[in-house]
């Protein structure tokens, strides 16, 4: 594929997001304009790698990022692995929320809301979890239209994995993702849950103080009693769809099958609304999968529990998590990080 790199639009911690303009006009039916490259060492692509492989069986969903395909390039001496992808030249919900001043209107939220459950039905009748919903991972278009992105962290629903595995954004995470390191279709339900609320409020479902660590928060995701807050603001319609999405217990969880016929959004259509491109930096915990949750924010590359995981329960978990040292403060970015 003859293209060259445009227009940075996105840097993180492994990876970079341009811009593609084709080369010559023979090529320029490659790609629909305008196109996204993501960018890897392949060193560091296995999230990209795995992302085209989900996308790929997901097949066409309007609610779903489209990928046009991959290659590799050498560049500078290093051999870089390159995803292309639909270009949403409105940013993220995250930008829909500072556009309108930390709010968003309900009807909006309504339709933004049953473009996301219609995502995440597709995504979880062809056997697969998301595991990283959030306001960042939802790509608004110039016409208004919403699509959900970021499939680095997805897998095959019911696919083994390490008993105490930490994948996705803690922020977002649910009870038995915490707990139990379970990472199904329930767990996405919950995130969109939490995406909702930040939609209404502007602010993460939990209040937490400036300075909290991951610890205090997985401990009160985890093992604390009280329920993530419903907004007052909500209409009741709104509050019901909430209190189903965050369910503690993920077999009483709505799905989102389910909540396709909530009168939340059961009858709403797509708001057809665009804003520029800006930054919205809300701190925020990373998206990442990894084995342990680390302890400082010097040890991203290799972190453990430090007991043995087979012979914990949940709550022998959680107990074991208090008398861990913890950081003075966590560090925080919006960029990509890997930990393993």
């Amino acid at each position: 594929m003859d293209w060259v790199r445009g227009e940075s639009v996105g840097r993180g911690s492994f990876a970079t997001v341009n811009l593609v303009l084709p080369k010559g006009s023979s090529n320029s039916t490659l790609f629909p304009s305008p196109t996204a490259v993501k960018t890897s060492e392949v060193s560091t692509s296995y999230s990209l790698k795995n992302e085209r492989h989900v996308l790929d069986r997901l097949g066409s969903c309007q609610q779903i990022i489209r990928c046009f395909g991959d290659d590799y390039t050498f560049e500078n001496g290093k051999k870089y692995y390159n995803l292309f992808l639909e270009y949403a030249s409105a940013g993220t919900l995250a930008d829909q929320v500072k556009f309108h001043g930390g709010r968003i209107p309900e009807q909006n939220i309504r339709g933004y809301t049953r473009s996301i459950v219609e995502g995440l039905h597709h995504i979880h009748s062809n056997g697969f979890v998301h595991c990283d919903i959030k306001l960042q991972n939802i790509l608004v278009f110039h016409d208004g239209e919403i699509k959900i992105a970021d499939f680095g962290l997805a897998k095959k629903s019911g696919e083994e994995q390490s008993r105490f595995e930490c994948r996705g954004t803690p922020l977002f995470m649910s009870p038995e993702s915490v707990n139990h390191g379970e990472h199904e279709s329930p767990a996405d339900v919950w995130a969109l849950g939490c995406a909702v609320v930040e939609m209404v409020t502007g602010k993460p479902v939990w209040n937490l103080e400036k300075d909290s660590s991951m610890w205090s928060l997985m401990l009160q995701i985890g093992a604390g009693e009280e329920s993530p807050m419903i907004p007052e603001d909500l209409s009741k319609e709104g509050k019901d769809f909430v209190e189903k999405c965050l369910v503690k217990d993920p077999r009483k969880r709505w799905t989102a099958e389910m909540l396709l016929n909530h009168p939340f959004i059961e009858e709403v259509k797509n708001v057809n609304e665009a804003s520029p491109r800006n930054h919205f930096d809300f701190n925020d915990w990373v998206s990442s999968v990894s084995d342990s949750t680390p302890s400082s924010p010097e040890s991203e590359e290799s972190c453990q529990w430090n007991y043995d995981s087979c012979s914990f329960s949940g709550g022998d978990r959680l107990r074991q998590l208090v008398t861990v040292e913890v950081p003075v403060s966590w560090s925080e970015t919006d960029s990509w990080i890997n930990v393993r």
